[in-house]
């Protein structure tokens, strides 16, 4: 016999949600990985870049598994108990973890570093890129996609929008890169398989995302919580990410290094 409900929700309410790990999950959910591998592909253009900034590093767990990363090498956090995680963890490599807002302006100096890079950041600030960025740098990001996980957003929150459904658009990311003066040199997007197999990880994934649901708790969505307990019974609830990778340049000299 399955786990009760009272006590799955009760473990999910306990478990520490700082930082961008999420092995929390591990058995409880699956999702599939976009097929260009950003963590990789990342690192290959850390080990060839002089200055590097990660936007948003969560709690650094992305940045602390490059094997070489640049002499100066910094990232930005907002959130503190990110903040902590990344500095102890990233410390000992030698990078520096600068608290910052998620708004402009970015504390750095015009044409700081020749690479700037960004897992999910919850908002770009193009212009901020393109202004840390040295002539011929690369910016470098996988970002979330349009409606993501909206099969779960929805059974909290009922139908969406058409204008919240289209948010976070590639195309409209293009147009704003360019915009801001830069090259876009790449896009591509992938619809990703997500399947949840206990009411928990649900709980967990919301209080850690808490952009997909605002605002959301146990005791205010209970009674949907119980619902999805018992669908989940019957077998996983299937959701379908979005994500896309974006990487664009800055006018200058480029350093067929970045290439």
């Amino acid at each position: 016999m399955g786990r009760s409900f009272e006590e799955l929700v009760a473990e999910a309410e306990a478990a520490p949600v700082e930082g961008w790990d999420f092995s929390w999950l591990d058995g409880r959910a699956t999702e599939e990985r976009p097929s260009w591998g950003y963590a990789r592909s990342m690192a290959e253009r850390m080990a060839r870049a002089s200055a590097a900034l990660d936007v948003q590093t969560g709690g650094g767990e992305v940045l602390v598994g490059v094997p070489r990363l640049p002499p100066l090498t910094v990232a930005t956090e907002a959130w503190p108990p990110n903040v902590a995680k990344a500095t102890r963890l990233l410390r000992p490599r030698g990078v520096a973890v600068v608290a910052d807002a998620d708004e402009p302006p970015l504390p750095f100096a015009d044409a700081t570093f020749d690479l700037v890079v960004s897992r999910h950041p919850v908002t770009t600030w193009w212009d901020e890129i393109a202004r840390v960025l040295a002539p011929g740098g690369t910016y470098f990001s996988q970002q979330v996609g349009p409606h993501s996980v909206f099969e779960l957003v929805e059974f909290f929150l009922g139908p969406q929008p058409p204008e919240v459904r289209a948010r976070r658009d590639p195309e409209a990311a293009r147009t704003d890169a360019e915009a801001a003066g830069l090259r876009v040199v790449d896009l591509r997007t992938e619809s990703l398989r997500i399947e949840f197999h206990d009411v928990g990880a649900v709980i967990y994934f919301l209080r850690k995302v808490i952009w997909m649901v605002p605002g959301f708790t146990v005791a205010r969505h209970l009674d949907r919580l119980r619902e999805l307990h018992e669908r989940l019974q019957e077998g996983p609830f299937v959701a379908y990410s979005t994500r896309f990778l974006i990487e664009a340049r800055s006018p200058g000299v480029a350093d067929e290094g970045l290439a």
